[in-house]
């Protein structure tokens, strides 16, 4: 029986659903917010789109996370009518679904046209101009994320107020919590195992009911594809156990928000080694370390929206709760918004901490990457680093993020930068997206604003 990890082929992916016996497949890919849109197939349409391409109606594209129509969209709205977009079925990316008896996951990206706006593809733009330029990216996400003894219904039945988390009060790195949760936290492991998201390391953060995961490092495209099926699948875990995990960015004023941080390392194609590591250099930093965190560093205020995506992402990015608020780095130094981790060649990287974990793992990679790889290109030199308690400095006014989600989206349009990387389609699309959540936002009326006006005002 062929093992779902060595489907390569078409070839390859028509067999092993024979060999199973399936009458159906599960196919899934990822919107301009991160989330999975997936339908079952039946096994003579799968094969066909295996060979000829499949569909989705270009809504997928054209929606938020509520199923609203976008009205500002070029690429997709009532004026294009709603049809298919082409979609490439992705053999290699197959995987056993461990609680569907057998039934098979593929993953598709958008094609043709769709490929301009498509998260997947954005990412692979961002990639192949790395390989052009004689590095493979290496990258690995790691995520914070709240689970609660809820469920969708439980959690609307309370209008999202007074929610249970699985466990009580501040306890991180708890050998008491993951002991207690041993069967969970043994799932969790399985999932990753078995989905070929493999975690590294799975810990309990500190706050009621908070975990930390760090998936295995592996090259971009499929580091950015483990962390999505992560995602969705954790929350597909935890619904199926009676309680919910959350990835929104701060669910609650009073506990920290939720990471989604980003390691990142280049390799050289010619000689297999680190492009990262100079031992000769402080800190073990090579020229082209430097010049890559130069970019990030430079082009992280006008990149922010794809890392902040939502309107409580900016909730998030507030003094004194591990998330930084300046486009600031040092070594070793976890108050600032990069992170430089000196080691030895298989270790020497950068850790983009502004990452949050509602950002689209595509989507945030992409602009960690791209950035990087437009500071080597640009010849830049970073700041001095931070020493210290970066929330405790001045830093110079060009280094300031965006406060909220609009502005970010501003900053987005008017990079050439981000045009360069992404593409004009892409760039006008998505900062598109991101004025439409923040139009919504203002619409509503939250308790602070009633309970702040009603009665005095």
């Amino acid at each position: 029986m062929l093992d779902p990890r060595n489907v390569k082929t078409v070839e390859d992916a028509r067999r092993i659903i024979e060999e199973r016996g399936l009458s159906h497949v599960k196919v899934g890919l990822f919107d301009i917010d991160g989330v999975m849109r997936g339908k079952y197939i039946n096994r003579s349409k799968f094969f066909s789109a295996l060979e000829h391409g499949s569909g989705f109606c270009n809504v997928v594209l054209g929606w938020d996370v509520k199923d609203k129509l976008y009205d500002n969209t070029t690429y997709t709205g009532w004026h294009t009518a709603y049809p298919d977009a082409p979609v490439r079925i992705l053999p290699s990316s197959c995987r056993e679904i461990p609680f569907e008896n057998g039934m098979l996951l593929f993953l598709g990206e958008f094609a043709e046209q769709a490929e301009a706006v498509c998260p997947r593809n954005t990412l692979l733009r961002v990639i192949q101009r790395c390989q052009a330029m004689g590095f493979d990216p290496l990258a690995a996400l790691e995520y914070e994320f709240f689970l609660f003894d809820e469920t969708p219904h439980s959690v609307r039945n309370k209008g999202f107020r007074n929610l249970k988390p699985l466990t009580p009060d501040w306890f991180g790195y708890s050998t008491i919590r993951n002991s207690v949760h041993a069967e969970l936290y043994h799932e969790i492991l399985d999932l990753g195992q078995r989905m070929d998201f493999p975690i590294e390391g799975l810990h309990s953060e500190t706050g009621p009911g908070v975990v930390e995961a760090a998936i295995a490092v592996d090259h971009a495209e499929a580091a950015a594809d483990k962390a999505a099926l992560f995602k969705t699948f954790m929350k597909v875990l935890a619904q199926r156990r009676g309680c919910m995990a959350t990835f929104m960015a701060k669910w609650s004023e009073h506990y920290p928000g939720q990471s989604g941080h980003i390691h990142l390392s280049l390799r050289e194609q010619a000689s297999q080694q680190s492009a990262f590591h100079d031992p000769a250099a402080p800190h073990g930093m090579s020229t082209l370390q430097r010049q890559f965190i130069a970019g990030q560093q430079r082009l992280m205020p006008e990149f922010l929206s794809l890392l902040a995506p939502t309107v409580n992402s900016y909730r998030r990015l507030v003094p004194g709760y591990w998330a930084p608020t300046d486009a600031t780095w040092g070594v070793e130094n976890r108050t600032t918004a990069l992170r430089v981790i000196p080691g030895g060649a298989k270790s020497q990287r950068v850790e983009y901490r502004l990452g949050a974990a509602d950002a689209n793992p595509y989507l945030a990679l992409a602009a960690a990457l791209g950035s990087g790889l437009y500071g080597i290109q640009q010849g830049w030199e970073p700041t001095a680093p931070i020493s210290g308690n970066a929330y405790a400095v001045e830093h110079p006014a060009e280094l300031a993020l965006p406060h909220t989600l609009w502005d970010a989206a501003q900053r987005l349009k008017a990079s050439q930068a981000a045009r360069e990387l992404f593409g004009d389609a892409f760039v006008e699309h998505f900062a598109a997206t991101r004025e439409w959540e923040e139009r919504e936002f203002r619409k509503h009326v939250s308790d602070w604003e009633l309970d702040r006006y009603f009665e005095i005002i």
